[in-house]
């Protein structure tokens, strides 16, 4: 079924009232009474020409914005996408949490991208693409897509992650504390827990809509441990040995053809990260999950903390990515404590 971009006619009269407090609107600067942005997560506002929306300059941002997000059991897309024509881009539309401003213009002389934080609102994020002209646009969009994605996606992760830092499990941060020497940041709702060894699981516990946080480790050997084989073949282990079925013989495995790893930047240190998809043997049961595998030097073994979800008939996207923010937030012995943990949303650009 084509999807459609949704219609902003219906936008609710406070966020008119709200956006009046954040000055005239006119620099885009951070005032005392900047407003709290409006929208869900993972909901994109793109500022463009309606006839240019249509032709292929708009349909390759389409395009990307509405790719399928990896490693979940059925298509969601990446962002829920309206637009609006620059006319019309003024006070409630201007608080959106991310928008994308196309500006095409013959004044520039190639395609780029540059960005703002809390401009109008806060949290948001403003990304702004330019070029000269539309081919130039189209171009540089269909080569750039996956940056794109990837700037919103991490700024929704740093919002979630900022709210975890004002609020978040206490007990959980205690359990990972005194088993593992580190700490983490879970959601509060995560109450229910189960000890094994060098292995603990946090969960809501809701027959649907469950959300599950675990943390174990092993020995450090070598670099080959970082492989997808390796990385499948310790996960089915421990999770036989602590996430078992409703009945004998049923526990957790992971569905080999449907996992993706990559390596990855967490607090400046090297990480590998797995996503795909788990299953209950023996059971109908399954769902997404994400880990994040990192060395701890100082006492010579791996930590791995991942999220899953068991959500069935629902959409999975945002409950997955909310329980991936707390992985960025694992705090080993040989980290730095931060101001701030951001996961970056600087981008490297293709010519």
């Amino acid at each position: 079924m084509k999807r459609q971009t949704i219609n902003l006619l219906g936008i609710v009269l406070m966020m008119l009232v709200l956006s009046s407090c954040g000055g005239d609107g006119k620099g885009g600067g951070k005032s005392l009474f900047t407003p709290v942005s409006s929208g869900r997560p993972y909901e994109m506002l793109v500022v463009i020409d309606k006839g240019m929306w249509e032709r292929p300059a708009g349909r390759a941002l389409f395009n990307v914005l509405d790719q399928d997000v990896p490693g979940l059991p059925q298509p969601e897309r990446s962002f829920r996408i309206s637009n609006v024509g620059p006319d019309r881009f003024e006070r409630g539309f201007r608080i959106f949490r991310n928008i994308i401003d196309v500006d095409i213009q013959p004044i520039y002389t190639q395609a780029k991208l540059k960005y703002s934080r809390d401009s109008y609102s806060s949290p948001q994020m403003i990304m702004t693409i330019q070029a000269p002209d539309e081919k130039s646009f189209e171009e540089f969009v269909q080569k750039n897509g996956q940056v794109i994605i990837d700037f919103f996606t991490k700024a929704e992760m740093n919002r979630q992650i900022a709210l975890l830092k004002k609020k978040h499990n206490e007990l959980a941060s205690t359990k990972v504390g005194s088993m593992f020497g580190c700490d983490v940041w879970i959601p509060n709702d995560l109450e229910r827990y189960k000890q094994g060894e060098d292995f603990l699981w946090f969960s809501t516990g809701r027959g649907t809509s469950d959300l599950s946080f675990v943390i174990y480790s092993y020995p450090y050997t070598d670099k080959n441990t970082f492989t997808k084989e390796y990385f499948i073949h310790k996960r089915d282990s421990v999770m036989e040995a602590n996430i078992p079925g409703a009945r004998e013989g049923m526990y957790m495995a992971t569905d080999s053809d449907y996992v993706d790893v990559k390596d990855i930047v967490v607090r400046g240190e090297y990480g590998f990260e797995a996503r795909g998809l788990w299953y209950m043997k023996g059971d109908m049961m399954g769902g997404p999950f994400v880990s994040h595998a990192r060395v701890d030097r100082p006492n010579g073994r791996v930590v791995v903390v991942e999220a899953f979800v068991y959500a069935p008939e629902k959409q999975k996207r945002d409950l997955i990515r909310q329980m991936e923010a707390s992985l960025y937030t694992l705090n080993l012995p040989q980290d730095q404590e931060l101001e701030e943990i951001v996961v970056s949303p600087e981008v490297t650009i293709e010519e």
